[in-house]
């Protein structure tokens, strides 16, 4: 379905550990790349943000398809990534996300439990 993501965000990098975070950054950039070149996933975005006194300092978005996405998530190479991650990076997470089409069905399953419980 059309707007299937999985959102990876970190927080601040350990004190410390700079030259493996850029290491491991380097890592999964090439690592969601062959995703992309293999046609596991449609593209990949990666942002930066800005100082703002919030605990999240940039983020990933994989956009796919849901089995695909799931797949990787749970593969292996996937979870040696993010154990690495965490061990050099505060506030990790791995989210499904929705746009599009998923952000709609997501909208339309919250109108039929709203509907169901009277709100």
């Amino acid at each position: 379905m059309a707007g299937e993501a999985l959102f990876i965000g970190w927080g601040a990098v350990v004190r410390g550990r700079e030259k493996q975070a850029l290491q491991v950054f380097q890592e999964s950039m090439e690592y969601y790349g062959k995703l992309q070149q293999d046609g596991r996933i449609e593209r990949f975005d990666v942002l930066l943000l800005g100082p703002h006194g919030g605990d999240l300092d940039g983020f990933v978005v994989l956009h796919g398809e849901r089995k695909a996405l799931a797949d990787i998530r749970f593969s292996d190479e996937f979870e040696r990534l993010v154990a690495r991650a965490g061990a050099i990076i505060d506030s990790l997470g791995v989210v499904p996300a929705y746009g599009g089409d998923a952000l709609a069905k997501q909208l339309g399953l919250f109108q039929a439990v709203a509907d169901e419980f009277g709100g």
